[in-house]
């Protein structure tokens, strides 16, 4: 019988933003549980603390353009 696997930071997915895509609705940030996403000085979302992010995919599932995307294998 073999140990269950235990993901490292190394296999944490990361948050892609397409900036040309995203319209600066703020979804993503209202939806984020850990607020790790902001908007920037263009209006453009942007993963501020990727360290507090917990991968849940909210951002992802909630953006109306489909600019947010989380990537396995990113770190």
């Amino acid at each position: 019988m073999s140990a269950p696997s235990v993901k490292t930071d190394r296999e944490k997915p990361v948050v892609v933003i397409n900036r040309e895509w995203c319209k600066g609705c703020g979804i993503c940030v209202f939806f984020c549980p850990k607020q790790v996403l902001e908007l920037d000085e263009e209006g453009k979302a942007r993963w501020a603390r990727p360290d507090d992010c917990i991968s849940c995919g909210l951002c992802e599932l909630r953006c109306p353009d489909l600019a947010v995307e989380l990537v396995e294998g990113g770190n």
